[in-house]
Order: C-alpha cells, then structure tokens, then sequence
C-alpha cells in the first residue's frame, strides 16, 4: 500500500528506485523491468477515471509481488529483504507526509486533533487516503441567552 500511496510524492524518486533494486536483485535488466512497471503504475493512477479502483488494483500487484520476492529467498535473504521493506515504508510514509494544503488549508503527515471547548466551535475540511478512527461522540450544543 506504501509502494502506491507515494506515487506522486517528494518520495516518489527514491521509493520508486528502492523497490526496483530490491525486486531487481542485482540484476540491471530485471530492475528496469521493475522501473517501467513502477512508471506504469504511476501513469495509471494519473490518467484513473476511478482512482480508487486503480490504487486498490496496483495495491494488490506490488503485494503479490513483494511476496513473490519474499517467498523465493532463504532466511537471511528474507531478513535483509524486510529490512528493506522496513525503511521503503518509511520513505514513502515521509512522502505522503510531505502534502500541501491549499490557502487557508491545513496538512499533517500524523494525527489531527480538532476540538471545541466552553461552547466554541470548531472544524477542519478532511481529504483521506487512508484509515479513519473517529471517537467519543457529539458534544452538546449550547445557548447562551443575551439580553
């Protein structure tokens, strides 16, 4: 999921390079392979009528084929490989991180609190790409009366 959601990011250019020399595995023709499938992925998702769909299709691609890749290595070979997995996640976590809202907007890369207290009111304007966990529940409004 890492692998998609940094397409379009400040980290694109590394974690794009990162997966293709893992997936590449020493070899210069098979990592090339693997940048044009990255580069595919990318265009796919720029040109989607149906973003959604296509993140959730690529998603379900780079699973199957890190897998592949884990599967196909002996243990330290495995070690090494999620290692390197490990510190992708990071990288494209730092890239999705790194998005811009526009004027007036706000963006955070971590958890947002947005509260009203003593009758205030507050709000914020929310574009996810990724999980939600709401909690606790409506907070009762309340009148002042003035005269």
């Amino acid at each position: 999921m890492a692998v998609v959601q940094a397409a379009g990011t400040d980290a694109w250019t590394t974690v794009r390079r990162a997966i293709a020399r893992l997936l590449g595995r020493g070899n210069p023709a098979q990592e090339a392979a693997e940048l044009t499938r990255l580069d595919q992925m990318e265009s796919a998702l720029v040109d989607a009528g149906d973003p959604m769909g296509q993140r959730g299709r690529w998603e379900g691609v780079w699973q199957t084929r890190l897998e592949l890749l884990l599967e196909s290595v002996g243990v330290e070979e495995r070690l090494a490989a999620v290692e390197q997995l490990t510190e992708i996640v990071a990288l494209a976590r730092s890239g999705i991180a790194g998005v811009q809202a526009g004027a007036g907007g706000v963006a955070a890369g971590g958890n947002v609190q947005v509260r009203a207290e003593t009758g205030s009111v507050a709000g914020a304007v929310v574009r996810m790409e990724g999980d939600v966990q709401l909690g606790g529940g409506p907070l009762p409004l309340t009148r002042t009366r003035r005269d």
